[in-house]
């Protein structure tokens, strides 16, 4: 009776070992996936710092989740120094573990009746179970050797963490130098920008006062085609009328008065032609001189 409660306390004892083991190798699977992710990180940072502007914000993030991280793992060291403790307690209660276990023991016939393909293993697991017994103390320093490589690996983490911490605080310093190119560039487009809106204005300044002076230029044409060919055709038709035939003095002075209104007429439009051409010359005067 004795027996068979000191194998299924060693079976149990197995177990809980084989889970911790699993546990641990699972930690260090997911401790090097971390450790990969950080490598990529780092060969990302010189391709982030071209795009800062928009990866500040979810840098900012990712600092905030790291920091989230690190008082997780730190409130993880804490949970395994209190699971430590609590293996000590235990121990203390071993004893009173056993006769819950004695019952147990009724159970576990009834289990192995409808065990599936996890008790099949169990079963085994059952049969090695004995050439485990001979091998029981050899693994017990075993496991005492691994618990001195745990304690060692946790040393390793914490000078990763540290490691970690100061590779934060150069990408901080990274960071405060792409803020300030980046500060620099956006001067220097604001000033392009204000360049290029003053070299427009002057271009915008430029097409109206060219297209105000061809239209001024086409207005002068019109009114040399019409105004200053009425007078001059009126002069070269009396002119004509007086070489060919004049009949009195009263017609002649009647021809010389309608000479001297055409004259005058055109007199008044050279002058009208004169202030308009100085009016359109003003014009661009002032245009250039507003620039």
């Amino acid at each position: 009776m004795i027996k068979k409660e000191t194998l299924i306390i060693t079976n149990k004892q197995l177990i809980f070992q084989n889970d911790e083991k699993e546990k641990r190798a699972a930690e260090l699977v997911i401790a090097n996936i971390e450790l990969a992710y950080q490598n990529l990180e780092k060969e990302k940072r010189a391709a982030e710092l071209v795009i800062a502007n928009e990866e500040l914000a979810y840098q900012n993030l990712e600092k905030e989740k790291r920091a989230a991280e690190l008082v997780i793992a730190n409130e993880e060291l804490a949970f395994q120094n209190i699971e430590k403790e609590k293996r000590a307690a235990e121990l203390v209660i071993a004893n009173e573990e056993l006769v819950f276990q004695n019952e147990e023991k009724e159970k576990r016939a009834i289990e192995l009746i409808i065990a599936n393909e996890e008790l099949a293993y169990q079963n085994k697991e059952k049969e090695k179970r004995a050439a485990e017994l001979v091998i029981a103390n050899e693994e017990l320093v075993f496991q005492n050797d691994e618990k001195e490589k745990r304690a060692a690996e946790l040393a390793i983490a914490n000078e990763e963490l540290v490691f970690q911490n100061d590779e934060k605080e150069k990408r901080a310093i990274e960071l405060i130098i792409a803020n300030k190119e980046l500060a620099y560039q956006n001067k220097e487009k604001e000033k392009r920008a204000i360049d290029l809106i003053k070299i427009n204005l002057e271009l915008k300044k430029a097409q109206q006062y060219q297209k105000e002076y061809i239209n001024g230029l086409e207005h002068l044409m019109f009114i040399t085609s019409h105004k200053v060919r009425q007078p001059i055709a009126n002069i070269l038709g009396l002119s004509l009328l007086l070489e060919q035939e004049i009949n009195s003095p009263n017609e002649l002075k009647e021809y010389t008065n309608l000479i001297l209104q055409s004259a005058l007429v055109l007199d008044s439009f050279t002058q009208e032609l004169t202030e308009y051409i100085s009016n359109l010359g003003e014009k661009g005067k002032n245009k250039i001189e507003n620039k």
